[in-house]
């Protein structure tokens, strides 16, 4: 996993007053960084726009323009006249090798760079800036961010026409806002850029963490001296819609656990591999609660659910109903809510009444608001780039994928929790772990993006290896 902040500036302040670095120094890697990556990605020649703003991210652009001056046929187009004393004495420098900006510009070129706003940007483009964006966005040339996209706030929130890159070459260490919801159709791929010292010198410890298919930790059995009983009991509790059960109950076995029951007051017909029961078995070691749930339970019933010391996964229905205030006092407790549901819960609780699309621009601070009133439990934030938190711990999980914007997708997702929890993983172990595999199982889709259906996610559990 890698860190995230909100800001970097604090960062760059500490190299140049521990560290003796200067801001033009920083600067020099950054440009050099971006000059290895067209290096590497593009033949010499290749004709490349890099438009610049008046500040510091500006800069940036115009110190990579005379770096590959001559390599490249650059074409440097000041979007604003310079304003920061390094944008002025960058562009300076580049007259001085012989680039000149551009009064007009071309309509192809191979490679676009954006080096307009970066992250100091907030509020609205003007005319001119959005028609530029605009522009920039339909041309069919390979798009790089320098830093942050255009249009792109420190918290996240992206303009209508931020820049749309394909790669996004972020300056010494990984920004938070890249990995809100809305964010994720512009910033394409992230590579870092180090500013002149490793990432553990520049870096500062912080309780935002971006997850990597490396953190998953998966139940391989490499000892062979086991019986069924060394692998947990997941009990799922059924309700009105029975399937959303079955799919967490099918994808519990597949994760693992030596035995899932299905408990329902309905007589529901299950597939063969899963158990049966009208109440919560007695070596029950998690319990998937809420999928479809409705109010077939009578409030004695759902009490034996919830009086007890064994790890929970909830999700669905709940959230909308009183009951889950019954379920906070739990010790071991995963929520897997998607905004809606968490919006709901939010209010239910007394933590802030917010409508869905002001919570997805804010996902990241009712996280830690809920955290902070409920720190024993774990939160798992379902969306385009998942919230996995615990008290002041927060992690990321960036691969969320469209195929999985579909019902029954958090159907298994609970179901893979609770396979995790029932073999003795930690709530926050099975949340992440579960997590980064529900996506991974996305992701090696092989068919249509439209077509991923849940039982296609629960067969190919299968195939998860213990490589990345």
């Amino acid at each position: 996993m890698q860190n995230l902040f909100e800001d970097v500036a604090f960062l760059d302040k500490r190299c140049y007053e521990a560290f003796g670095l200067s801001e033009d120094l920083l600067m020099e890697h950054a440009a050099d960084g971006m000059a290895d990556f067209i290096r590497e990605k593009f033949p010499k020649k290749s004709s490349l726009l890099i438009v610049t703003g008046s500040g510091n991210n500006g800069a940036d652009g115009i110190a990579l323009g005379r770096m590959l001056h001559k390599e490249y046929d650059v074409t440097l187009y000041l979007a604003k006249e310079p304003k920061s004393p390094m944008c002025r004495l960058q562009l300076e420098r580049a007259k001085k090798v012989g680039l000149q900006p551009a009064k007009l510009l071309g309509e192809e070129f191979d490679i676009v760079v954006d080096a307009v706003l970066g992250t100091g940007f907030s509020g609205v483009f003007n005319d001119s800036l959005r028609d530029l964006m605009q522009w920039l966005n339909a041309l069919q040339s390979y798009k790089i961010a320098c830093d942050v996209p255009s249009g792109l706030s420190r918290s996240g929130e992206c303009e209508t026409d931020t820049f749309k890159a394909d790669t996004t070459l972020t300056m010494g260490a990984l920004k938070r806002g890249m990995y809100l919801d809305e964010a994720k159709d512009f910033i394409g791929e992230v590579r870092r850029i180090e500013l002149g010292v490793a990432q553990e010198v520049y870096e500062t410890k912080s309780n935002w963490q971006l997850l990597e298919f490396g953190d998953m930790k998966l139940p391989f059995r490499h000892k062979q001296n086991t019986h069924k009983g060394s692998f947990g009991h997941t009990a799922v509790i059924a309700g009105e819609k029975s399937g959303a059960a079955i799919l967490a109950a099918l994808s519990a076995l597949r994760i693992g656990s030596a035995l899932v029951s299905v408990v329902d007051c309905q007589n529901i017909h299950l597939p063969h591999d899963l158990l049966h029961s009208q109440h919560l078995p007695k070596n029950t070691t998690a319990i998937a609660l809420g999928m479809g749930l409705g109010e077939v339970w009578s409030e004695e019933e759902f009490d034996e659910f919830v009086e007890n010391d064994i790890p929970t996964v909830v999700d669905a229905d709940l959230f909308h109903s009183k009951r889950i205030e019954k379920l906070l006092g739990k010790k071991s407790l995963v929520l897997t809510p998607h905004p809606k549901e968490f919006s709901s819960l939010l209010s239910r609780l007394g933590i802030a009444d917010v409508d869905v699309a002001t919570l997805q621009k804010k996902r990241f601070e009712y996280a830690e608001l809920f955290c902070k009133k409920y720190p024993n439990a774990v939160l798992v934030l379902k969306g385009a780039n998942v919230i996995i938190a615990q008290d002041d711990a927060f992690f990321i999980n960036p691969f969320g994928s469209s195929k999985l914007a579909k019902g029954g997708s958090g159907d298994v997702l609970g179901g893979l929790i609770a396979g995790l929890l029932a073999q003795g993983y930690t709530p926050l172990e099975a949340a992440m772990s579960a997590s980064l595999a529900h996506t991974k199982l996305a992701l090696a889709y092989k068919g249509a993006n439209f077509s991923l259906t849940p039982s296609d996610l629960v067969a190919t559990i299968a195939s998860l290896s213990e490589t990345p």
